[in-house]
């Protein structure tokens, strides 16, 4: 077996990972367009079925043949609190009433169908798999590693990163607490909501560096070929942007999430639970600020709830109701293709390494 850090350096031509954004945001050809530029792009499987997934894989593969990289949601414990569900379906009746729409099911499974979409995935492998809401099974990593395919595990602790590096994970993704969208913690604890122990990048990159001996992907809240390089520095071995590649063409954002990323109106991000039942760093709109503080910690359950909400807010050009997934730095978000952004972050890469060998 190669040894992992150079095994994972051959994916890519440059230190830029694209994060896997679920909900339809890291489209094909998003993915396409930042791995042909000499990045990793990144599928992303979650709420998909595995029939979708796999047609999206076999998108990629028409479009490129460089190294890209397919994320799953691990199963999450079916737990949640139906009183809790119930009580917070009655304070969005209104939102129902509001957009014309249904609210709905909470019933369909918290497993994601992840046995499904490994079993494609053990059949027609690919460069890279990575997993969010946990850690899978040693046996799952095994397998992979005899595949040919490296697993990359996204971790919010340092704990969570010993566990992956004694599952066999080849890398682990240091989220920070400043990333957008979903925090990946492996356990969701509503208890932790608000604590300010939560780690921000640089911190959890330096405590990783000391606690494992995996390669590290960086993300959270990094926009810019410096802050990359500030990264890299910093022990990572690459960098994983998502807000960054928001605003391209290629990406399946709704037009009203990329105008909002630099509208003076959202003057901020916050974790919420409102549209998922789960933390997710987004902008702070009228849905946030008058559900987040009851949402209850039931995810997918929220997710499916929402579903309907969110996509009426969305037909109906009202993004004060939609989910506005953002990292802290969205206000240095680009609107250009992928390729320009990556051409763009290189150039800035190699002007800070020139700066700090100055």
């Amino acid at each position: 077996m190669s040894p992992p850090l150079a095994s994972f350096a051959q994916l890519t031509e440059h230190p830029i990972v694209q994060a896997p954004m679920a909900g339809g945001v890291s489209t094909p050809a998003l993915v396409a367009a930042v791995s042909e530029a000499g990045g990793l792009g990144s599928l992303a499987a979650g709420y998909k079925t595995p029939e979708a997934m796999y047609e999206e894989i076999r998108a990629v593969r028409r479009l490129t043949r460089r190294p890209f990289g397919v994320n799953l949601f691990l199963p999450q414990p079916d737990n949640a609190d139906a009183a809790a569900l119930s009580v917070y379906r009655d304070q969005l009746a209104g939102e129902a009433a509001w957009y014309e729409t249904r609210l709905g099911d909470v019933d369909l499974g918290t497993d994601d169908a992840y046995d499904g979409k490994l079993a494609i995935l053990y059949a027609d492998p690919v460069p890279l798999v990575s997993f969010t809401f946990g850690c899978p099974s040693a046996n799952v990593l095994s397998r992979f590693r005899r595949m040919g395919t490296l697993t990359v595990v996204t971790v919010t602790t340092v704990a969570e990163a010993r566990a992956a590096e004694q599952a066999g994970a080849d890398a682990v993704c240091a989220q920070g607490v400043e990333a957008g969208g979903h925090q990946s913690s492996h356990r969701d604890d509503p208890q932790q909501d608000g604590n300010s122990a939560q780690l921000g990048l640089l911190t959890l990159l330096g405590r990783l560096r000391e606690a494992v001996a995996l390669p590290l992907v960086a993300a959270g809240g990094l926009m810019t070929g410096s802050q990359i390089a500030g990264a890299l520095v910093a022990g990572a071995q690459a960098a994983q942007l998502g807000t960054a590649f928001l605003a391209c063409p290629e990406s399946g954002a709704s037009p009203l999430h990329k105008r909002a990323l630099s509208d003076p109106l959202y003057t901020h991000t916050a974790l919420t639970r409102a549209f998922s039942g789960r933390p997710a760093r987004g902008l702070v709109n009228r849905f946030v600020r008058e559900h987040g503080p009851y949402a209850p910690a039931a995810f997918p359950q929220v997710h499916y709830l929402t579903a309907g909400l969110r996509k009426a807010a969305a037909q109906a050009g009202d993004a004060q109701g939609m989910a506005l997934w953002a990292g802290q730095g969205h206000r240095l978000v680009r609107e250009m293709p992928a390729a320009e952004l990556m051409a763009t972050l290189t150039g800035e890469i190699s002007l800070a390494r020139e700066r700090l060998a100055g």
